[in-house]
């Protein structure tokens, strides 16, 4: 036993468990290339590598690298820019207004 008590020898997992249910391959592979292509469209922070949680404030550099709170301290320059993460629904909603005659 090391020290933390775990045995020395213990076992290498995988990050993903696959599960051995008969899925064909062929569908894994379209569903890990949905995932890929989803997460690519995610911003995330340069340090941290974090997707920001909506409401966040984001900070952006000079060059348009995008930093986090705690990462944005870490960095030299005072951000040129920042801005709240919004939702997916930020730009689909309706704002009712009243055009009565007051």
């Amino acid at each position: 036993m090391s020290r933390a008590g775990t045995p020395r020898a213990a076992p290498n997992r995988p990050a993903v468990h696959v599960p051995d249910d008969g899925t064909p391959e062929f569908e894994l592979a379209l569903l890990r290339r949905g995932v890929d292509l989803r997460d690519a469209d995610q911003e995330r922070c340069r340090g941290c590598k974090r997707t920001p949680l909506i409401g966040e404030t984001i900070y952006l550099d000079g060059r348009g690298l995008v930093f986090c709170e705690l990462c944005r301290a870490l960095e030299p320059d005072p951000p040129r820019r920042t801005r709240v993460v919004h939702g997916p629904e930020y730009g689909h909603t309706m704002k009712l207004t009243d055009h009565r005659a007051a």
